[in-house]
């Protein structure tokens, strides 16, 4: 997809604060963070929604999930809690259309509507 700024990302074309990377996954620094730890964790393959991937995804989409846990522990924020959220489509909240999953910690978050 070569007008989607998170594949140019992955692909080392925008710089970014990365955290992580194996051959799959992507985890990088939100540039416009909403809590001292905010985090992005992304597939490298593009999956423009969370209603793209398919089975095969699966193990992929946990190790996202694992992984995010995982940076949490790292990031001081798994004790006092975090929050791990994937928007999808524009009235789930989603502005960046490749698949992503947010890790937020480090303050008290607010309740979700």
């Amino acid at each position: 997809m070569s007008e989607c700024i998170f594949c140019k990302i992955a692909a080392g074309e925008i710089p970014a604060t990365v955290v992580y990377q194996d051959e799959e996954m992507l985890v990088f620094e939100d540039i416009s963070p909403k809590a001292p730890v905010h985090l992005l964790l992304i597939p490298k393959q593009h999956m423009a929604t969370l209603n793209d991937p398919g089975p095969e995804h699966a193990p992929l989409l946990g190790r996202m999930t694992l992984k995010a846990a995982e940076l949490a522990r790292d990031g001081g924020v798994a004790e006092g809690g975090y929050r791990v959220l994937i928007n999808c489509n524009r009235d789930g909240g989603q502005e960046v259309f490749h698949l992503h999953m947010h890790l937020i910690g480090g303050r008290r978050l607010g309740a979700m509507a």
